[in-house]
């Protein structure tokens, strides 16, 4: 189950199912004061000044209780790419540019906060508390229909995990109630993904021929049972963010014009 936290005005996401320390973020509590990007924008080069960006990271921080020096948060590009990271990592996409961009990442090193910048795409943190090793995926469609969470499950195992101790959060993302593709899409999901799988999740649209509405937040839950997570350990927020406008930033609905939301997971316990 998830619940909102509010802490210092700002809310934030958190699910009973991880225990290590984690949030997802809203849009509420931050300092941004343009119509699109209010109030708690975390992503730079939406509109907000440097300064700004800045302010809304270290409230959201302290407030979810994760240091701000910890983040690795890189450029996302949509791929199947997860990165192992260390403290080596620690600042990227935050304090200084990193020379490589990723849209998931694994780790072992407490002090390592993993951090996942969405505006409708699928935010999933993973934690294995007996293993002491975490993930954190950026899913959109393109990244859903390749399996990069699947790739992020086999990584953390690599590390030690166990696919059958995984707790995982889906966090907030467009559903399937507003999230209408086209049939590059679809033709996509079969082809990566096969005929049935496709069915299930990117099905036709009643009233709209030739559209598709696409459920990512559920085909990335398939995804990660077909790796060996128990359903039962895997928590859907089921929050569409293009129908909550109150609560999040939605890419679809502002058409390209928003904010920046960010999910981050650490490693409990001190680091090294």
């Amino acid at each position: 189950m998830f619940r909102i936290i509010e802490s210092q005005r700002v809310k934030y996401l958190v699910s009973d199912k991880i225990a290590s320390p984690h949030a997802f973020s809203t849009r509420i509590g931050g300092v941004s004061v343009l119509p699109h990007t209010a109030e708690l924008n975390l992503g730079f080069y939406r509109g907000d000044g440097k300064e700004t960006v800045m302010e809304n990271l270290s409230l959201f921080s302290r407030a979810s209780g994760i240091d701000l020096g910890h983040f690795v948060s890189v450029t996302q590009i949509h791929s199947r790419t997860v990165r192992y990271v260390t403290e080596d990592d620690r600042g990227a996409g935050i304090y200084y540019r990193a020379d490589y961009e990723c849209d998931g990442y694994v780790t072992d090193r407490p002090g390592v906060a993993l951090c996942i910048k969405t505006a409708d795409c699928v935010p999933i943190l993973l934690s294995d508390e007996d293993a002491g090793v975490i993930g954190a995926v950026h899913a959109g469609w393109r990244g859903t229909a390749s399996g990069i969470v699947g790739e992020c499950v086999r990584m953390m195992c690599r590390l030690g995990a166990s696919a059958g101790r995984i707790k995982a959060a889906v966090g907030p993302a467009i559903g399937k109630c507003c999230y209408e593709v086209g049939p590059d899409v679809r033709k996509e999901f079969e082809r990566l993904c096969g005929e049935y799988f496709a069915g299930r999740f990117v099905q036709p649209a009643e009233d709209r021929p030739g559209k598709y509405l696409a459920d990512l937040s559920g085909a990335n839950k398939a995804h990660m049972e077909a790796a060996g997570i128990d359903g039962e350990n895997i928590d859907v927020a089921g929050l569409c963010t293009s129908c909550r406008s109150d609560l999040f930033f939605s890419h679809r609905r502002g058409g390209g014009q928003r904010g920046t939301m960010c999910s981050v997971i650490e490693i409990g316990g001190s680091p090294d």
